[in-house]
């Protein structure tokens, strides 16, 4: 159900698991100790676009598993109120059987050579990703591009879907953390598409047909918003003829919609159970986009204000100062610092759990911690905060299924590769100036976003929250 840069960025997809080692020279950085690779020596990235404006990308590696997949700029941002959910139906449709296959023979067709299918849905995008031998990579190309283009959307399994697709949708409901998030994006974003929920609502996922299915298909499934991806033991001459020849029938006109400007509206939503014994409280600012300039210095804020959990354990020798406050005084349960990504805007903030009498102080916390990394923080900080996104971004590397899963995902956000080469100079770059810059213009006297449930007696009114953005300054 979104991607981004693993630990350090919100992730609301459903990520490939699979991992595989890799073979990357490494040297010692002189002033940190920490190991950091000879980024040059990543294979490069090639890319090629199709005459129907598909592009195909890939790093073509070793071994003997290649990944392939399918990333289509089609999501619940793409939907209207009438039809959201449907990209996600579609996904539940993806391997219930095509003209020339059944539900049966895909099932088989992928076990028998030893691989694996995988879907999902984000705000943004629609993937349908394949892990297998470098053998079978033609077949299972030719499977991908069989089920985007020729599924038959009977009737039946519609139905049929559509009760797994209601099941699905009561126990996300049961995952408070989910629901704060859908909260929060309808805080966030009021009016706009981002302020749907990937799943759709309940009406919405009894009332779509057959047609309104086709329909989606046939307005997002295009050239200029689709990228073929592959990565592991692929060959990009071979992964090119392959797209050529399957997905040539695929238009090479963008018919989908011009989506209006994703306006950020500082509000909240709260939902109060005082029978509950804590509460789920998430405080967000404006963020950024993925290709915005200020999209690493973010990654660094997040960095800087961490993550806790009770049951990691840990003392007092944190190296987040938020943990270290919330450690020491009790504050809550967990915290983690989310920065998650559009193409137009963003959401950076923080997402706790906390006991009602700690409300007040976590709230106030928490805002505190983003006004005190605009002030300045010390040398150790940053370099330290640095380090955590480079290791978080060679650690999402291992393996060709997540390398596939940036090929595509960036292809469709940036519009190319961004190398890690690329992604480390700008991580170095950032320095104590950028931080304050960007904690002022995004962060000081800003409106807020907050979506909170449970038992929240103690939250503080969104008012007094909002003012914290501005006394905490001084």
């Amino acid at each position: 159900m979104q991607t981004t840069w693993a630990a350090l960025s919100q992730n609301q997809n459903n990520k490939l698991s699979h991992t595989q080692t890799r073979n990357v020279h490494v040297a010692a950085n002189v002033h940190t100790g920490i190991v950091v690779p000879h980024l040059a020596s990543f294979p490069p990235t090639r890319s090629t676009t199709l005459a129907n404006k598909i592009r195909v990308v890939s790093e073509d590696g070793f071994g003997q598993t290649a990944t392939v997949g399918v990333w289509i700029a089609a999501g619940s941002v793409y939907e209207t109120d009438k039809n959201n959910g449907a990209a996600h139906f579609l996904e539940h449709m993806a391997f219930k059987g095509t003209q020339s296959r059944s539900q049966q023979d895909i099932e088989l067709e992928v076990e028998n050579m030893g691989g694996s299918l995988n879907a999902y849905t984000s705000r943004e995008q629609t993937v349908y990703v394949a892990k297998c031998f470098k053998t079978d990579v033609p077949k299972m190309v030719d499977i991908l591009s069989d089920i985007l283009q020729h599924s038959t959307l009977s009737k039946e399994h519609v139905e049929r879907e559509r009760s797994v697709i209601l099941k699905e949708k009561e126990v996300v409901e049961s995952e408070v953390e989910e629901v704060v998030f859908d909260y929060l994006h309808a805080a966030a974003y009021q009016g706009t598409p981002l302020a749907r929920t990937i799943l759709g609502e309940t009406h919405n996922i009894k009332s779509l047909q057959r047609e309104d299915l086709a329909q989606y298909i046939q307005t997002h499934y295009r050239g200029p918003r689709m990228v073929v991806a592959g990565a592991g033991a692929v060959q990009h001459n071979q992964l090119v003829d392959l797209a050529a020849k399957s997905f040539s029938k695929i238009p090479e006109s963008d018919a989908a919609p011009q989506l209006g400007p994703m306006t950020f509206t500082g509000s909240e939503i709260r939902v109060r159970d005082n029978t509950v014994e804590k509460a789920h409280v998430a405080i967000a600012f404006e963020g950024v986009s993925w290709t915005h300039p200020e999209y690493f210095t973010f990654l660094v804020l997040q960095a800087l204000v961490g993550s806790w959990d009770r049951n990691l354990g840990a003392g007092r020798t944190l190296s987040a100062r938020l943990a270290e406050v919330v450690v020491s005084e009790g504050l809550a349960h967990s915290y983690t610092a989310f920065n998650t990504c559009y193409n137009t805007t963003g959401l950076f903030g923080v997402y706790f759990t906390a006991e009602p009498g700690n409300l007040e102080n976590m709230s106030y916390e928490v805002i505190n911690e983003v006004q005190r990394l605009g002030k300045g923080i010390s040398d150790l900080e940053l370099e330290r905060a640095k380090n955590k996104v480079k290791a978080a971004f060679l650690m999402q590397l291992d393996g060709s299924g997540p390398i596939c899963e940036e090929l595509g995902r960036q292809s469709l956000a940036f519009g190319r590769r961004v190398t890690p080469k690329e992604i480390f100079d700008r991580i170095d770059q950032i320095s104590h100036s950028d931080l304050s810059r960007v904690v002022d213009k995004h962060c000081f006297d800003q409106d807020i976003a907050v979506a909170a449930v449970g038992n929240l007696a103690e939250l503080p009114d969104y008012n007094v929250l909002r003012g914290w953005t501005y006394w905490n300054r001084l």
